[in-house]
């Protein structure tokens, strides 16, 4: 760990920085640029070759995670069990891919450079572990998903093309690009499992404000509404899908 003098944005319609789109643009895809560097590390060459297990990823996570859901439930979501069933009975075929995985990679864990639009550190590792890459990828995609208004840091509602932010086609192309990829199979599959984790994550945090465990419970209970409309965006891709 060190000290490093930057910028963190905490609004991803990044209001700060007035009308500069072309600003927006670049600190959207210097993201972009470093999370393609992240999962193109050579884990063993740097040493984390056991930082986690390789291959079945989303098997394993979404094993861990609806574990998490069903010993944090307080009131019976049967779309969250949908969901569940959905991904157990949907799950890719593991292709092999293993990259260091960050887990919570979004605009608020990152430092900018005061005098350019370059990521010059990436905060709060504590999910990382050895993964499938596109799990990075769609959970930062859940960003244009995500409502703007309610406090969960989205760009959903919002004139995206007059703020200079880039489609998520966009997006998502410009990560294939820099990481020689042709086309990503499943992206609905992959977008789920993020709303799904993150619902996990929720629940979570909420049961252990109701225990009286929780380090922020006014902030814990506050996020619980949000957990029945992450259930319902999951079910959305699911239908998408279909």
């Amino acid at each position: 760990m060190e000290y490093l003098d930057g910028r963190i944005f905490w609004d991803p319609a990044l209001n700060d920085l007035g009308q500069d789109n072309q600003a927006r643009f670049e600190i959207y895809d210097a993201m972009n640029q470093t999370l393609a560097k992240l999962h193109s590390v050579d884990v063993s060459a740097v040493g984390l070759g056991d930082f986690g297990k390789p291959g079945s990823y989303f098997a394993r996570q979404t094993d861990r995670w609806a574990k998490q859901y069903r010993a944090s439930e307080v009131e019976h979501n049967p779309t969250v069990h949908a969901v569940i069933d959905w991904l157990e009975q949907h799950m890719p075929a593991d292709d092999g891919r293993v990259s260091i995985v960050h887990g919570d990679y979004r605009m608020d864990n990152m430092i900018f450079a005061h005098d350019r639009q370059d990521v010059i550190a990436v905060l709060d590792w504590e999910l990382s572990t050895l993964g499938h890459p596109l799990a990075d990828l769609a959970y930062q995609c859940m960003q244009w998903r995500l409502p703007y208004q309610s406090g969960m840091r989205g760009l959903g509602g919002i004139d995206r093309g007059a703020l200079g932010i880039p489609t998520e086609e966009q997006y998502v192309a410009s990560y294939c690009r820099r990481r020689g990829i042709e086309s990503i199979p499943d992206w609905p599959f992959y977008i789920a499992f993020c709303f799904f984790k993150l619902t996990g994550i929720l629940q979570g945090v909420y049961k252990r404000a109701l225990d009286g465990n929780a380090s922020n419970p006014k902030r814990a209970k506050e996020m619980a509404h949000a957990i029945p409309l992450l259930a319902e965006a999951a079910m959305a891709e699911i239908k998408r899908s279909s």
